[in-house]
């Protein structure tokens, strides 16, 4: 394979696939036009909502006026108790990897404030990648706190409980933000499937395949002359899908650039893995079109990036790990908005490179028995 790379004669093969893709003017509008309107329609229309959010709490109380609180938030069906912590950096720390929406802080005078009358502060933290869930948790928080007051004031003079709100990474709560984030992932993978199946099979119905094999090139010569240009152009989409983000909703870069597009990269190989195998199973590009329609929705619907992973059946939920949108989704919103390194995301990094690889080389194996 790496002699293959450095072969000469893999670079007319490289020159004639971009010559073919650049009389394709319905192949380069495809590659320009659709993903910015989907980014600018998502991120404008959607609005997810959620449920069961993950709630940590720091109890400094400890006494059965904080655990009256805490059943409080618990009674209804926003927030569940997903831990407790010994302190806000360390609820901070789990909220910033993802693994919490929200975090509650209880003093260690609250008790003591309600006894003597005294008005008490509790901190609700709240990550606010997602706008929406961080509606709700204010929102819903408040009306906690509004019930509770209630029921001590009938029993009791003494004055209530306040919540401050934190919103972490998204202070505007701006929806836009986590949609966006989201779609970018989707638009590389649909993208990569629907132009790597077409190209391909294209190949199938002018019959050039055939006159690809009676060149000296070898198979692995052929494969990746198909792939490389497919990918480069795809790689244009990446820095489109990001300008779009920046410029139309002012979605921030605030992590690695370099590993964004790394990510991204793997996204856009995974796509062009899942276009080669549409292709193997097809013959002409309307039956790529129909194959695309079982394999598309599904990639969309269980990605987390348009709708809530939470709000999807608890069977369903661990499906979703093997989807290379939903992994990308969890890396483009950590790196964009909470600044989050290699040394948070490499799981999700590590799921993308074994996806990328598992789809191109049973791809690869496929179109390579075809071509012999």
């Amino acid at each position: 394979m790496l002699q293959a790379l450095f072969n000469l004669r893999i670079w007319p093969l490289f020159v004639k696939e971009f010559h073919q893709i650049r009389r394709n003017r319905r192949l380069v509008i495809m590659l320009v036009v659709p993903p910015t309107l989907n980014i600018v329609l998502f991120g404008l229309a959607l609005n997810p909502n959620f449920e069961n959010l993950r709630l940590g709490v720091v109890d400094y109380s400890q006494t059965r006026e904080s655990r009256d609180l805490i059943s409080a938030f618990t009674e209804g069906l926003v927030f569940r108790i997903d831990g407790y912590f010994p302190s806000p950096d360390d609820m901070g720390s789990v909220i910033g990897r993802g693994n919490l929406d929200a975090g509650l802080v209880i003093p260690r005078d609250f008790a003591r404030k309600r006894a003597r009358g005294e008005p008490v502060d509790v901190q609700l933290v709240v990550d606010a990648v997602n706008a929406n869930t961080a509606t709700i948790a204010g929102g819903y928080a408040a009306r906690i706190i509004q019930s509770l007051n209630q029921e001590i004031s009938m029993s009791t003079v003494r004055p209530g409980a306040n919540v401050h709100l934190t919103l972490l990474y998204n202070p505007g709560l701006e929806s836009a933000w986590f949609i966006t984030t989201g779609m970018i992932g989707l638009l590389l993978v649909l993208q990569g499937s629907v132009v790597s199946s077409a190209a391909l099979v294209r190949e199938k119905e002018v019959g050039t395949i055939e006159q690809l094999l009676m060149t000296p090139a070898g198979s692995s010569e052929l494969i990746i002359a198909k792939v490389a240009p497919i990918f480069l152009l795809l790689a244009f989409d990446i820095a489109l899908a990001l300008g779009v983000a920046r410029l139309v909703f002012g979605v921030p870069m605030r992590g690695s650039l370099l590993l964004f597009f790394v990510a991204a990269s793997l996204c856009v190989i995974c796509g062009i893995g899942l276009g080669m195998m549409i292709a193997t199973f097809t013959r002409t590009q309307q039956q790529a079109q129909l194959t695309g329609f079982f394999t598309n929705p599904p990639l969309a619907i269980l990605s987390g990036a348009t709708t809530p992973i939470e709000a999807m059946p608890r069977w369903l939920q661990p499906v979703t790990s093997i989807n290379p949108v939903k992994q990308f989704a969890v890396i483009a919103r950590s790196i964009m908005l909470k600044g989050s390194g290699i040394g948070v995301l490499y799981r999700e990094l590590l799921a993308l490179v074994i996806i990328a690889f598992v789809m191109i080389s049973v791809s690869a194996w496929r179109f390579r028995k075809q071509l012999s």
